[in-house]
């Protein structure tokens, strides 16, 4: 799902089934950033069936930092891990998103970066209204069900986006997507489908475009922010 996904957001911003013309928002996103997209983190590991570890066994959602004695990322165990993020050491990173599909919830949901030890009102802003803006935009994303946080100070920094919230100071979230269907709306004829995790690819635009005044602000504009951005800690617990 999160290959459709980045098909989604990459088909709206370059036009791909439009001969080349995008929409006003997307121009508008394309002056504002400069993207950088991985269509697909771990193509090895997913040509084997693998959920989560590339093919030499490494889970690549755990290989941002260094853990006690475990060096990483390594260019013998995550190489994947190691070229992107050298990448991103020369370029700098506003806003981040790491597209997941979880095998348990089943909504659509972002897991933020509250245990960081950098979570700051202006994070947990930056995070609430980007996420305020993908639900008004995309029915298919919602805010009450999640992750359970992280509490603070408590983050596993060689999560990816956790590494990217401290490493940059940067807004960062891990988007998680369902296996069969989404029950916030939910079809059961086609259930989450790929057209449906590339319309929510292509949603994505929206969000950032809205929060991308406040990215690197250093004004308290959270205290300016509308009801609908107000930050919701999410609950797994949805029965």
């Amino acid at each position: 799902m999160a290959e459709f996904f980045a098909e989604g957001l990459l088909t709206r911003l370059l036009g791909l089934d439009t001969d080349g013309a995008v929409d006003g928002l997307a121009k508008k996103a394309l002056s504002l950033f400069t993207f950088h997209i991985v269509p697909n983190m771990n193509p090895d590991g997913a040509l084997r069936g693998n959920l989560r570890t590339n093919a030499g066994g490494a889970n690549l959602n755990r290989e941002w930092c260094s853990t006690g004695n475990y060096v990483a990322p390594t260019l013998d165990r995550s190489p994947e891990v190691y070229h992107v993020l050298k990448a991103m050491n020369e370029t700098g990173v506003d806003i981040f998103a790491d597209v997941h599909g979880d095998e348990a919830l089943p909504f659509n949901f972002i897991a933020g970066a509250e245990g960081c030890p950098n979570w700051s009102e202006r994070l947990k802003a930056l995070q609430s209204s980007v996420l305020g803006a993908y639900c008004r935009t995309n029915s298919d994303m919602q805010k009450a069900i999640g992750y359970e946080p992280e509490e603070p100070g408590n983050a596993r920094m060689a999560v990816c986006s956790n590494q990217i919230a401290v490493r940059f100071d940067c807004l960062a979230f891990t988007l998680e997507m369902p296996f069969k269907d989404c029950l916030s709306n939910p079809d059961p004829e086609r259930g989450w489908h790929p057209s449906r995790a590339a319309q929510l690819g292509a949603s994505l635009l929206d969000s950032f475009v809205y929060v991308q005044p406040n990215l690197r602000s250093d004004e308290d504009f959270w205290s300016l922010l509308p009801e609908d951005d107000t930050y919701v800690r999410p609950t797994e617990k949805y029965l």
